[in-house]
């Protein structure tokens, strides 16, 4: 780990050479304790969707209110991410990333002894607060440390603590929750989060931000067009995702008759599917950036149509739930994307990349909610899911063509 630790990182600078970037086990240490963050966080995002039901039923409220308890954790992200990417713009990236998950530990065990609705939702939101500038400042560190060529492969790594989160941790947490109570998931993220502390205390080198960092500079963020395009394709075309998952469980049980003990196994399916897309789509994005863009919207919009068919039949639904969980592929291709047309304002940009999932995350689940609320059907979120794909692939189409224009001018 010693070779890594006097690199200083630069934003926007090139990443370091190979034989400086990926030196063996320390490497990888590096990548397993960034991962351990998003294996918690994961957990913690999408572990309430499969508990709905049960919170639901325990704070007296209806399924599609409780729905609220995604929207509040996702504003949280979409409000704490900027924020807290400008006000830590000096930080040393350790430190920063410890701080981070501390505060993210101390909210879910907040959550899991919050005694009603208001004060659930009030915890939700806090627990968000971190989010996006955990996952921004640990892509910037991965991207860092990488390969040449291998950026998107590097961030997508990280990304695999999330996206492994939906295959392990949130069936763990969601069995853990019907056995000893709903609450007790949010309480096992909390210890999740904390051994990350630990990890990244013992295994991340000293990596001080650019040289010139300030608030200042990472607000200049806010002035491309391009960044605000990126943004806008990630809030609007990733909805379509949440819109079906937000409510999966009832959806399954009520159309195509999911045994509840079988929950878990469909939880896992997310997850195998959101493991498959990032790592694939991570590849694809070092060879191809914006076409691999593009193709993951058109394939979102294709798997979330089919659910309104599929989610009738039991292992037709089931085989979609893993299809849905491949949109995610598109996660580390936009992450890329915003460090590449965000200048010297890296940390805000990868931390806006997840406010805008959140945003997508928060627009899904109400959307989805309302169309179930008005009587549209269970299955009617897939509709739903493939318009905010189309969202999303004209917005593409704009930043695509703004690019195009631009580039003789480069």
């Amino acid at each position: 780990m010693d070779n890594l630790v006097n690199q200083e990182p630069t934003q926007g600078s090139t990443p370091p050479s190979s034989a400086a970037a990926g030196s063996g086990h320390s490497f990888l240490k590096a990548l397993l304790a960034l991962g351990m963050g998003g294996f918690s966080i994961g957990t913690g995002e999408f572990v309430i969707m499969g508990l709905l039901p049960d919170a639901a039923d325990d704070l007296a409220v209806s399924i599609p209110t409780a729905g609220h308890l995604i929207s509040a954790y996702a504003l949280g992200v979409v409000v704490g991410a900027p924020i807290l990417a400008v006000l830590s713009a000096k930080m040393q990236r350790g430190t920063l990333l410890m701080a981070l998950m501390l505060f993210y530990a101390l909210g879910n065990f907040a959550s899991a002894i919050a005694p009603g609705y208001e004060s659930m939702v009030l915890m939700r939101l806090l627990s968000g607060l971190p989010h996006g500038t955990y996952f921004g400042v640990a892509a910037l560190v991965a991207a860092h440390l990488a390969p040449p060529g291998r950026r998107a492969q590097a961030v997508g790594y990280v990304m695999l603590g999330l996206t492994g989160a939906t295959l392990v941790g949130v069936p763990l947490a969601a069995g853990l929750g019907q056995w000893l109570g709903w609450r007790a998931a949010f309480a096992l993220v909390g210890v999740i989060a904390l051994l990350c502390v630990g990890l990244v205390w013992r295994w991340i080198p000293p990596l001080p931000a650019g040289a010139g960092a300030s608030p200042w500079r990472e607000l200049g963020a806010l002035r491309s067009k391009q960044v605000w395009l990126t943004l806008g394709i990630a809030a609007i075309g990733f909805g379509g995702m949440f819109a079906v998952f937000s409510y999966i469980k009832p959806t399954l049980m009520n159309l195509a008759g999911l045994p509840v003990q079988w929950v878990p196994l469909v939880l896992a399916l997310f997850g195998a599917g959101m493991v498959l897309g990032n790592l694939v789509g991570s590849r694809l994005a070092d060879k191809a950036l914006m076409p691999t863009i593009g193709g993951l919207l058109v394939w979102s919009g294709i798997v979330l149509a089919l659910f309104c068919f599929m989610a009738y039949h039991l292992w037709l639904g089931a085989f979609n739930v893993l299809l849905i969980g491949t949109v995610v592929a598109i996660g580390p291709a936009l992450q890329i994307r915003l460090m590449d047309v965000a200048g010297d304002a890296q940390t805000l940009a990868a931390a806006l990349n997840h406010s805008a999932f959140n945003m997508a995350n928060a627009l899904g689940a109400w959307l989805g909610g309302i169309t179930i609320a008005k009587g549209f059907g269970w299955a009617s979120t897939g509709w739903v899911g493939l318009l905010l794909a189309l969202g999303g692939l004209a917005i593409f189409g704009i930043a695509y063509a703004d690019m195009r224009r631009e580039a003789p001018a480069q």
